[in-house]
């Protein structure tokens, strides 16, 4: 989207539309591509990211129903669909759709071939039809839309119904293993019929709508002249196994002969019986009122994706043709799957995936050198080293602040003026001395009045330069500091080396270039005036409003004042804590 926006300057839809031109022809669009993609994808469990959705069933069917079979899983489609128009048209964006649609259709449809929970046949046999949907959009013909929409609708009723009606099994028995169901239609007449019906849309059974869905998208295939003959070879296999999953879910639980089940087994109440009934009897009126149940919706969803209006007919029969036969050669295929289901099941038993080709095993081993990673870094940067995260800090804002002073620097005329009076040269050497001494001296006492010159030798530049607020601020600081250093100086121990000659090179040379940027900082903000209408005003409101006339106390006390405040507060309780670890003895408590 950021790409996009990089392109287009826009991120509204209405004007994407208008630059599809500019966007397909621009040196990012494979990157924009792949990234849209990539995010699509992921969200509608494309292969190879398909295996989280058979694995994302433990909320109740109803959520089910609604997220994975009806609205979020969808979403990436549904962000395909609506960028068709704006970035599709290639050959990039539409082998790629394509590709994954045909692989993912295919690939997920066997996938469910040994499962038993029927959530989990459900759920692969939505990964199916996604990949089937996002072939369509791959083709991308006005057929193919049509083949689209009509499919979409068809399978958010079927298999909305079919998650409903695997959720009251499990209310009624006590399970959702195929294998321990059977012959509950004696028992549970109403919930077996609202499943046939939507069995049979989903097995593309004349006249529900699942078989108006299943022509239109054969026949879309079919017109292709390239991808023909190999994805109509894909999608009759694809949904041959679907066929197979529908018998196993939505016919097998009801017909043939009663199975123990862990509780006894009964009709659903009403309130779990309307919503699947409904749904199934939309897939029947459907199938048999195309054109008054979807052709408006149709009309207006090719409108959104194709930015033209297209009055396309629907209709159910279309006459005996080489369509029709697919269908029934698709049945007929499904079928010949579920009755060698339990041999070739039998035969493979103890058979298992190779980890290295199993995109689940991939995706572990990802996040397993993410955690790797993780812990590496947290030994690296968190260390529990204080001086460690200052060091990091320090280097880092220095270096990303060097950075974009230096690429500024030819905007700022520095003219710095090295002429110094003698009493400025007296104190820069006073200050040096003072630092080098601090530095090298064994004596805390030498060090004590080291630090003491060096804070009141600074003192006086303030002074010098007409800061002589900050001066006296310096000066009692600097006192006090040293009347401090020098009460608690007999209990301090004695001078240690606690740290090797090349960590104290690295500080010094961390603390030098901290120092010169800095210098270089003051250097730039003294070269030019920055036109500022705060310091007008701070400087015009000190004195009447502030009832003072230095500036800088006015805005610390009356403008900052809560800011000042916060800051004293913090210094406040990090006294009471340092009062408190002094007033600690061994063996008492804070």
């Amino acid at each position: 989207i950021l790409l996009l926006y990089q392109v287009t300057g826009s991120f509204e839809m209405s004007s994407l539309r208008n630059m599809s031109g500019l966007i397909t022809s621009h040196p990012l669009y494979p990157a924009i591509v792949v990234l849209l993609l990539a995010g699509a994808f992921t969200k509608s469990a494309q292969f190879p990211f398909h295996f989280w959705l058979p694995n994302a069933m433990e909320a109740p069917t109803p959520v089910s129903a609604y997220l994975h079979s009806a609205t979020m899983v969808k979403a990436g489609i549904y962000l395909i669909a609506r960028m068709n128009h704006e970035i599709g048209g290639t050959a990039l964006w539409q082998d790629s759709l394509i590709v994954t649609g045909a692989v993912t259709m295919l690939f997920t449809a066997v996938l469910a071939f040994p499962q038993t929970d029927l959530k989990k046949l459900l759920a692969y046999s939505t990964l199916a039809v996604l990949g089937t949907l996002v072939m369509l959009l791959g083709i991308g013909t006005e057929l193919a839309i049509k083949a689209f929409f009509i499919y979409l609708v068809a399978h958010s009723l079927y298999k909305g119904t079919l998650f409903l009606v695997a959720g009251t099994l499990d209310h009624a028995t006590g399970t959702r293993d195929v294998r321990q169901l059977g012959g509950l239609w004696r028992v549970m007449p109403v919930t077996a019929f609202t499943a046939l019906l939507a069995s049979f849309s989903m097995m593309g059974v004349i006249p529900l709508v699942g078989f108006i869905g299943k022509e239109t998208v054969y026949t879309s295939i079919l017109e292709l002249e390239t991808w023909g003959t190999v994805l109509i070879s894909v999608a009759v296999i694809a949904n041959a196994f679907v066929v197979m999953v529908t018998l196993l879910s939505g016919i097998r639980p009801f017909w043939g002969s009663r199975r123990p089940t862990p509780e006894h087994p009964h009709e659903a109440p009403f309130g779990m019986l309307a919503g699947p009934a409904v749904l199934a009897w939309l897939g029947l009126l459907s199938g048999l009122f195309p054109g008054v149940f979807l052709s408006p919706l149709l009309d207006q969803s090719m409108l959104s994706i194709l930015s033209e209006q297209l009055s396309l007919k629907i209709s159910l029969w279309h006459g005996f043709n080489l369509v029709l036969l697919l269908s029934f050669l698709t049945l007929a295929l499904g079928i010949v799957v579920y009755g060698a289901r339990p041999a070739l099941l039998d035969r493979v038993a103890g058979l298992s995936m190779p980890a290295v080709i199993k995109p689940s095993a991939w995706y572990e081993a990802v996040l397993k050198g993410m955690q790797l990673f993780a812990r590496f870094q947290t030994s690296l940067i968190q260390n529990g080293y204080l001086r460690n995260y200052i060091i990091v800090i320090i280097v880092t804002a220095v270096s990303l602040a060097a950075y974009a002073l230096f690429q500024s620097a030819d905007q700022v005329a520095v003219a710095p003026d090295f002429s110094i009076t003698f009493y400025e040269g007296a104190l820069a050497f006073i200050i040096i001395v003072s630092t080098l001494v601090l530095m090298h001296s064994s004596s805390r006492l030498k060090s004590v009045v080291a630090l003491g010159v060096l804070g009141f030798s600074i003192g006086i530049i303030f002074v010098i330069y007409g800061a002589p607020d900050v001066a006296l601020t310096t000066f009692a600081i600097e006192t006090l500091n040293v009347i401090l250093f020098v009460l608690v100086l007999y209990r301090l121990p004695r001078f240690l080396r606690l740290s090797r000659s090349s960590n104290r090179i690295r500080d010094i040379i961390i603390a030098g270039a901290v120092g010169t940027f800095m210098a270089m900082i003051v250097l730039f903000a003294t070269s030019f005036e920055l036109s500022s209408e705060l310091k007008e005003y701070f400087a015009a409101s000190s004195l009447s409003e502030g009832k003072g006339r230095n500036v800088v106390n006015v805005i610390l006390v009356d403008f900052r004042a809560i800011d000042t405040l916060g800051e004293i507060t913090v210094l406040a309780i990090a006294a009471l804590g340092v009062l408190a670890m002094l007033k600690l003895r061994p063996g008492r408590r804070i």
